[in-house]
């Protein structure tokens, strides 16, 4: 069955899938090969593949040993590539590309190459590697550089195409054979041995001023031999790869451009005017091609050869993202087809890693790919460092996480649709789901009132985190991942989990109440306890829910619904511990739509199914209502009585309750920041200046931003009363800092206060909401 003709290796393929029974699909999906280079092998169309694929076609096919050698052997004349003589003339070949003369931005990197040029040493000759994700301009820049440059190269500039997306890449010796020619040796007397032609090339350019562009190189191997070794030649090298083993290299990793930037392309390529005419079209259109340099030439000059259609028409055409990739793509320029030419070139387990990564949300850490492609977290950790090499992933800076740039998650999205079984990726997902609930469940367990000291349950205690300061980074990290793992399980039903998941962390949402994140979390919650039939679990997710609309959304009425419905469940099943939290949050949000005698009400009638129950959570649970009650009535106005119910909370505080005595003294902080407003409200400025500030060292301690800044606020104009200006302006720079970073209401007031301050505060135009509620939710 061998043959010893290139073609016939397509026929042997055909024959051994039908008598394995396999569809092209099936055999592609096996080998991680996709199904178009299957169908090219098969047809003719492609042949000698290299050595690994023949392997992991044999290893799909499930062959012996001996039809394996025979399939190998069928592959090895089409690698054989016999070339023929160059022509003299062939030498023009090498001149470098003409300039496009829209090229836009990138001042930084050039002015860095040309700083090169200018001091380099003879000893040294200048390499520049340029890198960066497919579709990002590398070899535009290369050229666009050469040209700038040209006049200070005065023996000659080339531009070299090493082919390295091909299945077969420029060998080093051809090369070497093309640029001897270039620099004049003769055909017949080229060195037949790649080491003597590549001596040979550096003592011909060690005196010559030349500049070399050596575009699209695979790796460091077929590069290494074309550099010169001394003398004043500048040469650029264009990768994919990183080529981080290549020394004393200048390295130019060219990043997406700047919104204002693409906008400046598209102007160039579609003409001022129109742009002008849609400007705001014209910045979601480079929005939606993600700032790529190759998308947005694609849609401008899609545009510019339709010069009757609107900007705003091919927005709303990339705004369904199922078709965006399909849209990119004019004349032989194609989004996808540069994605797809990377995709190839890497490994099977490596496609693999990537596509899988598609299925995370945000961000992505090694734990959670290993998870998808279901390997260990080592192999991960190398296999996103290789993606990332290869700019298929961009690699954070500061911690070890990753990302995809938008289009290429579309690509890899697509790529796991078509290559991966529709059961494989529901495993994957579920594996992943139920990973990062575990975690962050455990991690949540931190902040736990009870259950602090010793989490439980975590999916790998080995890297599970220690401490609340680990267990908070991993949840803000991971934010994305867990909260889209909550959505799934919502999805696939597992109630349990999502209820204990969301218990879990309720207390630390009181650390983090900017986040609008929870309304979702306590949402999902609330259903899933309906959906297990435990009334009086609904009635406290309910009541979590209620919390995240008032606090955590600024949204009062939704707050009131959600409550009403917590307080009816409540008491249907006779629970008074969430009754009167479901009163409490009611009242907050009666308060924030100023119906405040309702408010009071509803909080009276609280304080009143708290009093009698002494248990840790009653006593917390009635300290947050007295807190609330207190600071109702101060802004009802009767500071007295408010003070009056504050100094009856800090008793509480001070007579002690079972538990941690992190999670009082929280309720302590709380009491006296409401007790230096009454003290303020008073007039009493150094009483309220000393509970102030008691209270703010804790919040700060705690990093609790929601909490910190409307004390910082109050400080502020507490100590603008005490004349001590410098300090209120610190105080309330802080508070509108703090505001603004974490979109709190209340920056309007913040602002308002430096302004009468005499302090500038600009942007501020959000209108000022009451106060949160007094004390961390339970």
């Amino acid at each position: 069955m061998t043959s010893t003709t290139p073609n016939e290796f397509g026929r042997l393929l055909r024959e051994l899938r039908a008598d394995a029974g396999l569809s092209q699909e099936r055999l592609a999906h096996g080998a991680g090969v996709s199904v178009r280079a299957l169908a090219d092998l098969e047809r003719g169309r492609t042949t000698g593949p290299q050595r690994r694929t023949v392997e992991a076609l044999a290893a799909a096919l499930g062959l012996t040993a001996d039809l394996a050698r025979s399939l190998e052997a069928a592959a090895a004349p089409g690698r054989r590539r016999v070339r023929p003589p160059a022509d003299p003339a062939e030498t023009g070949i090498l001149s470098l590309p003409r300039d496009t003369y829209d090229f836009t931005a990138r001042a930084a990197p050039l002015a860095a190459i040309a700083a090169l040029a200018e001091v380099a040493e003879p000893a040294h000759p200048p390499l520049v590697v340029v890198t960066g994700s497919p579709g990002l301009g590398k070899t535009a820049f290369a050229v666009h550089a050469a040209h700038r440059l040209s006049p200070g190269f005065p023996d000659g500039q080339f531009c070299l195409d090493l082919r390295g997306m091909d299945p077969e890449p420029t060998t080093p010796g051809d090369a070497l054979a093309r640029l001897l020619r270039v620099l004049g040796v003769a055909a017949r007397s080229l060195p037949r041995d790649p080491d003597d032609r590549a001596g040979l090339f550096r003592s011909l350019v060690a005196d010559r001023r030349l500049l070399l562009v050596l575009d699209n190189a695979v790796d460091e191997e077929q590069v290494r031999p074309l550099l010169p070794g001394s003398g004043a030649s500048l040469t650029i090298v264009t990768s994919r790869a990183a080529l981080t083993g290549l020394e004393a290299a200048h390295r130019a990793e060219l990043p997406l451009l700047r919104r204002e930037e693409a906008v400046a392309l598209l102007t160039r390529i579609v003409g001022a005017e129109r742009v002008a005419r849609e400007a705001q079209a014209a910045r979601d259109l480079a929005e939606l091609c993600g700032r790529l340099p190759l998308a947005l030439r694609i849609a401008g000059q899609r545009l510019a050869a339709r010069p009757g259609e609107s900007l705003a028409k091919l927005v709303t055409r990339l705004g369904r993202e199922a078709r965006r990739l399909d849209t990119l793509q004019t004349g032989d320029l194609g989004v996808r087809a540069a994605f797809e030419l990377s995709y190839q070139q890497l490994e099977p387990s490596d496609r693999l890693l990537l596509r899988r990564s598609a299925l995370s949300a945000g961000d992505i850490s090694p734990e959670t790919a290993a998870l998808l492609a279901d390997i260990p977290a080592r192999d991960a950790e190398l296999r996103l460092e290789r993606l990332a090499d290869r700019g298929l992933l961009q690699a954070d800076g500061a911690a070890e996480r990753y990302r995809f740039h938008d289009l290429l998650r579309l690509f890899a999205a697509e790529r796991v649709a078509a290559e991966d079984d529709p059961a494989v990726r529901s495993a994957a997902l579920d594996r992943t789901a139920r990973w990062m609930l575990a975690r962050a469940t455990g991690a949540g367990l931190h902040f736990d009132a009870e259950h602090h000291d010793r989490p439980t349950g975590d999916p790998d205690p080995a890297t599970a985190p220690a401490g609340r300061d680990e267990a908070r980074a991993w949840l803000e990290a991971e934010r994305e991942q867990w909260l889209a793992a909550l959505r799934h399980g919502r999805t696939e039903g597992w109630h349990r989990l999502v209820v204990d998941t969301a218990e879990a962390m309720h207390w630390f949402s009181d650390l983090t109440q900017h986040w609008e994140q929870w309304v979702e979390v306590f949402r999902c919650s609330a259903e899933a306890a309906r959906a297990l039939g435990s009334p009086r679990e609904e009635a406290t997710h309910l009541n979590y829910l209620a919390w995240s609309y008032s606090i955590c959304a600024h949204d009062p009425h939704a707050a009131l619904d959600t409550a009403r419905v917590a307080l009816a469940t409540a008491r249907a099943c006779g629970d008074p511990l969430q009754t009167g939290w479901a009163l409490g949050y009611g009242s907050g949000a009666l308060r924030r739509i100023g119906r405040t005698e309702e408010a009071i009400t509803w909080l009276r009638e609280a304080a009143e199914c708290h009093r009698p129950n002494t248990s840790a959570d009653g006593r917390l649970a009635l300290l947050s209502c007295l807190n609330t009650l207190g600071e109702t009535l101060r802004e009802y106005g009767d500071p007295e009585q408010a003070l009056d119910i504050h100094l009856r909370s800090l008793a509480i505080c001070r007579e002690g309750i079972p538990g941690p005595a992190t999670i009082l003294g929280m309720y302590r902080a709380a009491a006296l920041r409401h007790l230096g407003n009454d003290y303020s409200a008073l007039g009493r400025w150094r009483e309220a200046e000393a509970s102030l500030r008691e209270a703010l060292a804790v919040f700060e301690a705690a990093d609790m931003p929601s909490w910190s800044g409307p004390a910082q606020l109050e400080l502020g104009r507490v100590l603008r009363r005490l004349g001590q200006e410098e300090e209120a302006r610190t105080a309330l720079t802080s508070a509108l800092r703090t505001f603004t970073e974490h979109h709190h209401p209340r920056r309007a007031e913040a602002a308002a206060e430096l302004r009468a301050a005499g302090v500038p505060a600009i942007g501020i135009r959000a209108a000022e909401l009451p106060a949160a509620d007094g004390g961390p939710h339970s």
